[in-house]
């Protein structure tokens, strides 16, 4: 039997079958397409799930259950997403709107809950018990497994360190708050500050890479200029570094996770990534001198760690 793991993204919606060795065995997928409404955005959900299970050659009726991983806050009693600011939901049922269209369990966790899930059953985790996953995406997503169990808080929202503020007073956030980690270190921050830096630096080799046309610029535009010796590239990659690497050591002092991994699609930049922020934790950490120290490494799964995670997901 199989089980279907839905990754609701800022973009995509992505689906997969997966089988009991946590192979994906089917994928389909569906454009995100924000802002629109809501219910729109639920029923390509369920569009993306049929196309996987065609992609798969297989039948509903070889699926045990459908679990979606979703940004924000969800109230997993009743299926209902009750926030995501990058989706503009607000308590929507989603699990109402899709058991009309599919008989079959359903179950819905946060989006970061699901990728650290992933990782750490099928992933980077290698069973241990204390673990977190940082997913940089659209926004800055975490999970956490404190003693083999997802954390989850007296209301199913714990675990939105993007949400922490880093830097008070700072740039907005799409939450309502200021200086989240979050617009600092999601891939809209890195966008954002790459396209401040070239509009200040119009010699730079991001133009170059852009081919002149500043909204082609994505999250690797300043790494690429990086690797071509451009200063103005290196000088954004330095700034994010360094916030990333703040946000990193705050986990790492606050949870002391036995593994930190560290995914999603500025995660693929991994060890231009993880070494300059290997270094920050180590200067900046509380437990300095302690033996046993917080593994930092990237995530294994990659962009299927959110839909394996979902897929394995039960009451």
């Amino acid at each position: 039997m199989y089980r279907i793991g839905v990754d609701l993204g800022g973009t995509n919606i992505v689906a997969g079958v997966v089988d009991e060795y946590y192979r994906i065995v089917g994928r389909g997928t569906a454009p995100t397409a924000c802002p629109r409404p809501s219910w729109e955005i639920i029923n390509d959900i369920a569009t993306a799930i049929n196309l996987a299970v065609e992609d798969a050659d297989i039948t509903l009726d070889d699926v045990l259950s459908i679990g979606i991983g979703t940004p924000g806050s969800v109230n997993k009693q009743f299926g209902v997403i009750e926030y995501a600011n990058n989706l503009g939901f607000d308590n929507v049922p989603a699990r109402d709107i899709l058991q009309s269209q599919f008989d079959k369990p359903i179950y819905l966790e946060n989006d970061a809950n699901c990728a650290a899930l992933g990782e750490a059953i099928a992933g980077a985790g290698d069973g241990v018990e204390n673990f977190v996953a940082v997913t940089l995406g659209t926004g800055v997503g975490t999970g956490i497994v404190v003693n083999g169990k997802i954390l989850l808080g007296c209301n199913d929202a714990a675990g939105e360190m993007g949400h922490m503020v880093i830097v008070a007073d700072g740039e907005p956030c799409t939450c309502g708050r200021k200086g989240c980690w979050e617009a600092y270190s999601s891939a809209t921050a890195l966008i954002r500050q790459t396209k401040k830096v070239m509009n200040e630096n119009k010699d730079s080799k991001m133009w170059d890479i852009v081919d002149g046309d500043i909204e082609n610029t994505n999250g690797k535009t300043a790494f690429d200029a990086m690797r071509a010796g451009d200063a103005a590239g290196q000088s954004v990659v330095d700034w994010y570094i360094h916030y990333l690497g703040i946000g990193i050591t705050n986990i790492v002092n606050t949870f002391q996770p036995d593994v930190l991994c560290v995914g999603g699609g500025i995660g693929a930049e991994r060890e231009t990534l993880l070494e300059p922020v290997r270094k920050i934790v180590a200067e900046e950490r509380y437990s300095v001198h302690t033996m046993d120290q917080t593994r930092i490494c990237s995530a294994r799964l990659g962009n299927d760690a959110g839909v394996i995670g979902a897929a394995l997901l039960d009451e």
